[in-house]
């Protein structure tokens, strides 16, 4: 696991003390210390530890944040702090001791990881629809009973609406050749649409597909998959984050990390809502991982690594992507790029 280099942290202590009043800020004459020296922790772990180079009488108060959110507050060198409802991923702890007008900072690293080993799942076959072996799948969603596809690639992206059983496009928009079509979803009769690294996503009327705005992001790295919980729209960028959107001007507000009980997911992909829980494939691997969307824990792995080998083969054909739920529990309809079939499966939890 790559920790932030000691370069950059070097950098975000030298700004953090240049900051707010000269004559109060200085280097830090203390440090901070964890509890048996650890660097990572899990939710169900206490954050303990104290203050190093400093005495108590040194000390009117100590404020404690993880990152930008305010843990706790003390007047002494020991500290601890529960970290139950703390998001995952790399995070700095800092301490800021204030005596009469003057105050000092210091900063530590953790990483925050799941509190358990993913559930892993296995799945069955219970029903097989055609899908165009033509489309480069980038999001997969149902309204109704309808089937909305975003589909990639320079010159060939589109927007679709598809009778799902017969594998027929009902209706198509295609991007302008310079549009590079990634993830999809659906909200208040709205379709959003999102590019890969273009910065703009389109937004369509539902029942027309008719374009009525576009919307851009700048804090994201890239586009890759949109879904939504009926208020919230989540964005993945191909990096271990995924974004919450503000629904009514796309702004993105802040993110999650992903991260399993022992690593960072990179690439997270093609999102889609289930259950109040966000299913994501990973770019590049065979399976589905199930997200806790208030603080990034994998709480299960959906294994589809043999799944490809159910379509045809040929020169295009590209790795699974495409998650679609139809409101039936432990079922999901699921594809590819350039698959010839959308998959009906069943979840079952692997013996």
């Amino acid at each position: 696991m790559k920790l932030i280099n000691t370069t950059l942290f070097a950098l975000t202590l030298s700004l953090l003390f240049s900051c707010g009043d000269s004559k109060n800020q200085k280097s830090p004459t203390f440090s901070i210390a964890f509890n048996g020296d650890k660097q990572t922790y899990t939710t169900n772990d206490v954050l303990r530890g104290s203050l190093k180079k400093v005495r108590e009488n040194e000390i009117d108060s100590v404020v404690y944040h993880l990152n930008e959110k305010r843990i706790g507050k003390g007047n002494g060198v020991d500290f601890s702090f529960r970290l139950t409802d703390e998001q995952l991923g790399s995070k700095f702890v800092k301490a800021t001791i204030y005596k009469g007008s003057n105050s000092e900072v210091a900063l530590k690293e953790i990483v925050l990881l799941a509190a358990a080993k993913p559930i892993v799942y296995t799945y069955k076959i219970t029903n097989s629809y055609p899908h165009d072996i033509d489309a480069y799948t980038q999001g997969l969603e149902f309204h109704g009973d309808t089937l909305y596809e975003s589909t990639g690639q320079y010159g060939k992206s589109s927007l679709r609406k598809t009778d799902y059983k017969t594998g027929k496009v009902l209706q198509q928009v295609d991007l302008e050749k310079n549009f590079f079509g990634e993830g999809l979803t659906i909200l208040n009769n709205k379709v959003y649409q999102l590019t890969w690294k273009e910065k703009v996503g389109f937004i369509y009327n539902l029942q027309t597909l008719e374009k009525t705005g576009n919307f851009v992001f700048g804090k994201s790295i890239e586009g890759w998959g949109l879904c939504n919980d009926g208020k919230v729209i989540y964005k993945s960028d191909g990096t271990e984050k995924i974004w919450t959107l503000n629904p009514d001007n796309l702004t993105e507000e802040s993110y999650i990390e992903i991260y399993t009980n022992t690593s960072r997911i990179k690439s997270v992909n093609e999102l889609e809502w289930v259950d109040g829980k966000i299913y994501a494939n990973v770019y590049q691997q065979n399976a589905i991982a199930i997200i806790n969307p208030k603080n990034g824990a994998v709480e299960g792995v959906i294994d589809l690594s043999d799944l490809q080998s159910k379509v045809k083969q040929h020169p295009t054909l590209d790795v699974l992507n495409g998650i679609a739920y139809h409101g039936e529990k432990d079922k999901l309809f699921v594809t590819g790029k350039n698959w010839d079939t959308l998959f009906e499966i069943e979840i079952l939890k692997k013996q």
